[in-house]
């Protein structure tokens, strides 16, 4: 059994929400932007984002720490810094395993 993975982009999303709302593609642009767009700028103000059903964007701080430049060894400061963090939803890891499973039982009944 080989493993196929695809990306979904952005402009695959601009193009789901053009199919299902028959908006022209000017506003499903807007639209995808301004969700996005939106997210970032609470990210960016320290906010947390929930949407039920799906999961949670916050950001948790790293502490700055010693490193090594991997070319000479040579030790360098690495600052504290933010980094976004999306923890999914109970309801989203279930769809995601179910889904799984659900190809795992596909593959194995056609593989009889």
């Amino acid at each position: 059994m080989t493993k196929h993975t695809t990306t979904l982009t952005k402009a695959d999303l601009i193009e789901e929400v053009l199919n299902i709302t028959e908006l022209p593609r000017k506003e499903s642009e807007t639209i995808v932007e301004t969700i996005f767009d939106s997210i970032i700028g609470a990210l960016q103000k320290g906010e947390k984002i929930e949407i039920r059903g799906f999961g949670s964007f916050r950001t948790r701080e790293r502490r700055g720490r010693v490193g090594r430049n991997p070319k000479t060894g040579e030790k360098v400061e690495v600052p504290a810094k933010k980094i976004p963090y999306f923890k999914p939803s109970k309801e989203l890891k279930d769809f995601v395993n179910n889904a799984a499973a659900e190809a795992s039982a596909a593959g194995d009944s056609q593989a009889v």
